[in-house]
């Protein structure tokens, strides 16, 4: 048994995250978990909402409400969706959390010790309207690198680049809209992550597998052009983590808070922190997954983000850990991923252009979207959602395959022999060569699952579905049963395993599906290990017995229709349309 360590990239407390959000990084992380508990691992999955920052008080302000009462309210919106969507989080936890405060503070004051932070004095763009200094993402502008004429102040979305305000052409402020702006002075601290380039470009080369996506786009910030910039750690804002020391504030830093991106991610720490409280746990349980002294150098650690995330995930926060010298955990794997774009464009709030989380599940159940999504993971390259797409993928491999499969098998069962298994004939070469076409085909799918290869995972899983049906095309019960009930009950008999064997082994994919099939089965829904179908393969399919009774089921999909994906395709495709 290993101990895994899994987090996602904090979502933004800014509202409801859309279907890309979602794919980008909670949900391949959530396959991830599921897979490795059912590997039979100590899994520690942890997520949190980013509270902090510019889009927080922005998104405030928009809704009427202090910042403080927004991210409370949004925090538990976004729970809610994340356990709608069958996300299974250990603990979602929050940045803004006494526990963070405390740790950032004390990161902070390790880096300063260590001479990694220094007082740098800078000009930056003050607005007359507003009455106030404009930090990051309270300016837009056209990016300087790619032209994109709504870079934000801190990084441009469209090409990915780490900015500073000031650098943006034609700045104006996302408050007022205001574009008298001028340059005033200011001091901020700046973590000196030049000094650590070298430490972070030998573990970087140290990580051979890392996936390329992953590896280029951390080379080029710390390789390219200027090589890796030292960044500044705190803003002018209200809302965040007060700059302190030793419960004072830093001289020279009254009034600023530290910089979102600085503390954001060491909330996967202290939300760890706060789920081993929350458990109970001994002081130092979670040491154990985070300082190497106290275990965690036996801890597998990985993480899943969107390209944009891989710079902050690769670098800054890497520099913060070997920066502050305390033998932190250090990330082993990073997943990273590429865009999820809607109907050939980008998903957008204010256009009403694509679907997000909660819209979402008003028009199907969660496994619907988890099943698209993840075997169109933006993996190698950009995915586009469209509702044709949708409703070709639900109808052919949900409904047409897995759905088929437990449909015909139950209706006839519940039709000739009731609600019970009948008694049969012993398995013969049918069965057991479908069992190797099965085992041969799962060793693939276990292999891309461990390799974090998800399209590929679910190719191989949607052929172990399709052999359920082809096994039952080929024995046709519904005729033998005509001349040879004993040999029709051994077919229905080894369908109810197979079923069995599929929900286990999709439940990291379409868990609610899983439940309804075990519920059907009045099997138990405890985790089974994946270790068990190693031993003896065959033994996999006699679980379910002669006399075993099951409840009826519905269907477990229902198909879309050409008609309804029209109206969906027009509904959310923007107000331009």
């Amino acid at each position: 048994m290993k101990r895994i360590l899994i987090t996602s990239a904090l979502p933004y407390i800014n509202g409801i995250k859309h279907l890309g959000n979602l794919v980008g990084s909670q949900l391949p992380a959530d396959l991830y978990a599921r897979y490795m508990r059912a590997k039979g691992h100590e899994v520690a999955f942890i997520c949190a909402t980013d509270e902090h920052g510019t889009p927080a008080e922005l998104a405030a302000v928009e809704n009427q409400k202090s910042t403080e009462e927004y991210c409370r309210e949004m925090w538990q919106v976004q729970r809610d969706l994340s356990e709608r969507f069958f996300l299974s989080f250990d603990f979602f936890g929050r940045s803004s959390s006494t526990s963070n405060h405390e740790l950032t503070k004390m990161f902070a004051l390790n880096l300063d010790k260590n001479g990694l932070l220094k007082t740098v004095e800078e000009r930056q763009l003050y607005s007359k309207e507003d009455k106030r200094f404009l930090p990051d993402r309270y300016v837009i502008g056209t990016c300087p690198e790619c032209s994109y004429e709504r870079a934000r102040g801190d990084q441009c979305e469209n090409c990915t680049r780490q900015l500073e305000a000031s650098e943006l052409i034609n700045p104006r402020s996302t408050l007022s809209g205001s574009k008298k702006l001028e340059l005033m002075k200011t001091s901020h601290l700046y973590l000196m992550q030049s000094k650590l380039k070298d430490r972070l470009l030998d573990w970087i080369e140290s990580n051979k597998n890392w996936p390329i996506l992953t590896t280029s786009i951390a080379k080029k910030w710390l390789l390219d052009g200027e090589g890796l910039q030292d960044r500044s750690i705190t803003r002018d804002l209200d809302w965040g983590i007060p700059v302190e020391k030793d419960g004072r504030p830093w001289e020279g830093m009254e009034n600023k808070v530290f910089y979102v991106w600085f503390d954001a991610p060491i909330a996967y720490i202290s939300s760890t922190i706060d789920w081993a409280n929350s458990k109970k746990e001994s002081p130092d349980y979670w040491k154990s997954w985070w300082l190497n002294e106290h275990g965690a150098r036996d801890v597998h650690y990985v993480q899943f983000m969107a390209k944009d995330n891989i710079p902050f995930h690769t670098l800054s926060f890497p520099a913060t850990l070997l920066g502050a010298n305390q033998s932190w955990k250090l990330v082993d794997y990073i997943k990273g991923f590429n865009w999820l774009t809607y109907e050939g464009g980008k998903f957008s709030t204010s256009q009403k252009r694509g679907v997000f989380m909660n819209q979402a599940l008003e028009l199907f159940p969660s496994d619907y979207w988890r099943w698209w999504l993840l075997s169109n993971a933006p993996e190698t390259s950009d995915s586009d959602f469209t509702w044709k797409s949708f409703q070709s993928c639900i109808n052919k491999d949900l409904a047409d395959v897995l759905g088929n499969f437990v449909s015909r098998l139950t209706k006839f069962t519940i039709a000739k022999f009731g609600k019970a298994l009948p008694q049969g004939m012993q398995y013969t070469q049918e069965e057991f060569s479908t069992i190797s076409e099965i085992e041969k085909t799962f060793k693939n799918y276990d292999d891309a699952m461990t390799k974090i290869e998800i399209r590929k995972a679910t190719s191989h899983l949607r052929k172990i579905w399709s052999v359920g049906n082809e096994y039952l095309q080929r024995t046709q019960p519904w005729m033998v049963i005509k001349t040879n009930e004993a040999k029709a009950a051994k077919i229905v008999r080894f369908g109810f395993n197979l079923m069995l064997f599929f929900s286990e082994i999709s439940e990291p994919f379409i868990p609610e599906t899983t439940i309804k099939i075990k519920n059907c089965l009045d099997k138990s829904l405890d985790q089974v290990q994946w270790a068990y179908f190693n031993r003896n393969f065959s033994s996999i399919f006699e679980r379910v017995a002669i006399g075993d009774e099951f409840k009826p089921i519905e269907n477990l999909f229902n198909k879309i229709e050409n008609s309804h994906a029209q109206e969906l395709e027009k509904r959310f495709g923007g107000t331009d349309n």
